[in-house]
């Protein structure tokens, strides 16, 4: 089939629009998968790997098949095709995800395994289509053989160029902007109206026929894309709902006031708020206690100032300024979307929390831009399976520690199981290369353990001690969570394991643990454990 000059730029056109269409349809399926399944390495392991067996599948086929049908018309009818089932992607797997998203909160492994499965098995065809497309734009374009190999490489290089927007674009500014599903059918309407304009040059009739796939999308979106991707809890309102650029974010509100925050899967509580109570009973309590692990007595009016790493709503900062008064704090959180609901839903602004300022950004560079010492310096960016490695490492904790005050006290929040301490032995061991003392105790009701360590030579017995001594300066309901914590004080378990920026496995190890965990048929105390 011989292609005319104009012709030819419509092909390198095809070329590009498909090139970016690939890409941000794979990026939009990382971000599908992430809202429940988060962005492990296991998750993108799948993605990329399926993709390129697609692909793969779609450069062997579209090669025989435009040898065999060399004809304009039938690329873009292939085309056509592929950007309708990228549109009908996030719309059909909405109800496979919602159910992905009950499975994970009930740690049911059989179903979220499947569910996971089911999703990606539905970019099966649409992707090979578009895998299709290069080779058949190729052999289209060229017309002699001395030629072949110029015309592929500048394909090729258009088709790249076309996936680099394809990269940026909808991580960058799409999706955070309008979402993954309409990410999904942004692009997919792109390639349709590409395809389409042509076809309607070459084959009229077959265009016509065409003209009812953006009605039938219309209406199955209609019909399956109705209210939230999660429900909120029994007894709870949905205050807000957001897709940022990193998570899925909702705000639910209890007939008692409370407010919480979710992420993605909703599988555990990231900031809790009511108007009138400061402590919660639960992890971040935990963190006030920190300073009192240095040798007493120990006075409230010490602890001058706090840098928080994994800020989320900003419960710990409400907390510590009820305690501590209005000291210093500065809190670090790589959402942009989670500060903005903080400060609407949980009174992190600066009406209410005037001594906070809020940094977003990643939480080891942002530390490492900080130019003063603290009092206490927190990590509460850890949850499994969403544990940024870089913040675990030897080299990070000393990076912490050169940041903190002679009596500073570092402070993390480890997940783990009642029967699988592997996470917290290898953290702690990893601390105690850092810090001369680390102190470990379990949150009572949860899945969660908290570590201290201390710049100065401390005992955990030091908790105890400044409990005896009650100083006027301490705020009477501290003294609570005092006891309860040195009550739930527990020794440092055995590790031989240290991470640092060289190796790192702290996904294998996570991994590890959940796997085990959801085999052993009692994951839906887990569950339980979350619930507010």
């Amino acid at each position: 089939m011989s292609i005319s000059s104009p012709g030819k730029r419509y092909l390198y056109i095809i070329a590009f629009v498909s090139g970016m269409t690939t890409l941000a349809i794979e990026l939009s399926a990382s971000r599908l998968l992430g809202n429940v399944f988060g962005n492990s390495n296991l998750v993108w392991a799948n993605v990329i790997g399926l993709m390129l067996l697609y692909l793969t599948v779609g450069y062997f086929v579209g090669g025989r098949l435009a040898d065999k049908y060399p004809r304009l018309d039938v690329l873009l009818q292939v085309i056509i095709w592929a950007a309708f089932l990228c549109a009908l992607i996030p719309i059909i797997a909405r109800p496979v995800v919602t159910q992905a998203a009950q499975a994970v909160f009930g740690a049911d492994a059989a179903l979220a395994l499947g569910s996971f499965l089911s999703v990606l098995v539905l970019f099966s065809i649409p992707v090979t289509m578009l895998g299709t497309v290069s080779p058949f734009v190729i052999r289209l374009s060229v017309q002699r053989i001395e030629e072949s190999g110029k015309i592929a490489g500048q394909i090729y290089a258009v088709s790249t160029l076309g996936s680099l927007l394809g990269t940026f674009f909808p991580v960058l500014w799409i999706i955070p902007e309008l979402g993954t599903t309409r990410t999904f059918l942004l692009f997919a309407g792109i390639l349709y109206a590409v395809a389409l304009a042509g076809l309607f040059l070459v084959n009229r009739r077959a265009a016509l026929a065409y003209l009812s796939m953006p009605i039938i999308i219309a209406l199955l979106a209609q019909l399956l894309l109705q209210g939230p991707l999660r429900p909120p809890a029994a007894k709870a309102a949905l205050r807000y709902e957001k897709e940022s650029a990193y998570n899925y974010i909702q705000v639910q509100e209890d007939s008692a006031g409370y407010r919480y925050l979710y992420l993605n899967e909703g599988q555990g509580i990231h900031s809790q708020w009511h108007k009138t109570e400061i402590l919660y009973g639960g992890t971040w309590d935990f963190f006030l206690v920190g300073p009192y692990f240095n040798q007493p007595p120990f006075r409230a009016d010490q602890v001058t100032s706090l840098l928080l790493i994994g800020l989320a709503a900003g419960t710990i900062p409400r907390q510590y300024t009820a305690i501590y008064g209005d000291i210093d704090i500065d809190g670090i959180e790589i959402d942009p979307a989670i500060v903005e609901a903080g400060a609407a839903y949980f009174d992190m602004n600066a009406a209410s929390l005037p001594n906070l300022t809020a940094y977003t950004g990643d939480g080891r560079y942002l530390l490492n831009q900080m130019d003063r010492s603290y009092s206490v310096i927190g990590i509460d960016a850890y949850r499994p399976p969403y544990i940024p490695w870089h913040l675990t490492t030897v080299e990070f904790f000393l990076e912490v520690k050169a940041r903190l005050s002679q009596n500073g006290v570092a402070i993390i929040n480890v997940g783990r199981t009642d029967t699988d301490r592997r996470l917290v032995d290898a953290l702690a061991n990893t601390m105690s290369q850092v810090f001369p003392s680390v102190h470990a105790l379990d949150v009572p009701a949860s899945f969660n353990s908290i570590l201290f360590g201390t710049v100065d030579s401390s005992s955990a017995s030091n908790l105890r001690h400044n409990l005896q001594y009650r100083i006027d300066s301490i705020d009477p309901t501290l003294y609570e969570v005092m006891e309860l914590a040195a009550a739930y004080l527990v020794p440092l378990g055995e590790s031989d394991i240290v991470f640092t920026d060289d190796r790192a496995p702290v996904e294998t190890l996570v991994d590890s643990i959940v796997l085990d965990f959801l085999l052993s048929g009692r994951a839906e105390e887990f569950r339980r454990a979350d619930e507010p």
